[in-house]
C-alpha cells in the first residue's frame, strides 16, 4: 500500500469511528501493520491518532451534557494505571504482532456484535464489576495501542447497560484517558517513536474526520452496513497477523 493514500484512508476511518463515538485505533493499527515495521512506531502514532478523534467526541458530549459522570467514574479507576502498566510492556516484534492480531479479531468480532445486536433493556453494575472491567481493558489497551472504547462499548451494548448515547459518551471519554496514559507511558519507557511529517499529515487528516463524523452523528446518519464492512476488515488483518506470526502462514 503506498503511503500517500495513507491520509485518505485515515480521514475515512476518522469520519466512521467518530460518528459512532470511537477513535479508530484498531483499524489505524490494522492499516500501519501493513505499511510499516517498526511496532513501536505503529503504536505511537495510533494511540497519537486516537486522542485526536476522541478529543473531538468528548469536547461535543460534554456541550450536550450527554457524559454521566456519577455513572461511568469506576471505569477509570483502574483503567488508567493499567493502560499505563500495558504501555510499559516491552514485547518482541513478533510477540507484539501476534498480540495485535488476537486484539484486532476481538475488535473485530465484538464490533460485528455491536451492530447486529439491539439494546432492550437497560440496567446498572456495581462499581467493582464496572472498575474490573475497566482495569481488564485498560491493560489490553496500553499494551496493544488500541484505546479499549471498541472492547467497552460493544460489551455494555450487549450487557445493556445504560442507553447508547451514554455509552458511546463514556467509549469516547475512556479512549481518550487510556490513550493518553498509554502515550506518557511511552515516553517514559522511551519507546514513543513518531515519523513527525507522516504523523503530522494523518492528524490533520483524522481532525478533520473528526469533526465531520461528529456533525453527522449528531445528525443520527446511519452508517450500519459501514460498520460492518470495517469490522470484516479488522478481521482478516488480524486473522492475517496471527496466522503469519503465529504459524507462519501468509495469506
Amino acid at each position: 500500500m503506498s503511503l500517500e493514500y495513507l491520509p485518505i484512508i485515515f480521514f475515512l476511518i476518522a469520519l466512521f469511528y467518530s460518528s459512532v463515538g470511537f477513535g479508530g485505533g484498531s483499524s489505524y493499527l490494522a492499516i500501519l501493520s501493513l505499511v510499516l515495521t517498526d511496532f513501536y512506531e505503529i503504536r505511537s502514532l495510533a494511540l497519537t491518532l486516537n486522542v485526536c478523534v476522541v478529543a473531538i467526541g468528548t469536547i461535543m458530549y460534554f456541550r450536550n451534557n450527554v457524559l454521566d459522570f456519577k455513572a461511568i467514574w469506576p471505569f477509570f479507576i483502574l483503567s488508567i494505571p493499567m493502560a499505563f502498566v500495558g504501555g510499559q510492556i516491552k514485547l518482541s516484534q513478533s510477540t507484539f504482532f501476534l498480540i495485535l492480531g488476537i486484539s484486532l479479531i476481538l475488535a473485530g468480532l465484538f464490533m460485528i456484535l455491536k451492530y447486529v445486536k439491539s439494546n432492550i433493556s437497560s440496567k446498572d453494575f456495581s462499581n467493582s464489576k464496572k472498575s474490573l472491567m475497566g482495569g481488564f481493558i485498560g491493560l489490553l489497551s496500553g499494551i496493544s495501542g488500541i484505546g479499549g472504547g471498541i472492547f467497552l462499548s460493544p460489551t455494555l451494548n450487549l450487557m445493556h447497560w445504560k442507553n447508547p448515547r451514554v455509552i458511546a459518551s463514556l467509549a469516547s471519554v475512556f479512549i481518550l484517558v487510556n490513550s493518553l496514559a498509554g502515550i506518557i507511558s511511552l515516553n517514559i519507557a522511551g519507546s514513543y517513536i513518531l515519523d513527525i511529517k507522516m504523523a503530522l499529515s494523518l492528524v490533520i487528516a483524522v481532525v478533520i474526520g473528526g469533526l465531520i463524523g461528529s456533525y453527522l452523528s449528531s445528525k443520527r446518519f446511519n452508517l450500519k452496513i459501514l460498520g460492518i464492512l470495517t469490522s470484516i476488515l479488522i478481521l482478516y488483518v488480524g486473522l492475517r497477523l496471527v496466522l503469519f506470526y503465529g504459524i507462519g502462514i501468509q495469506i
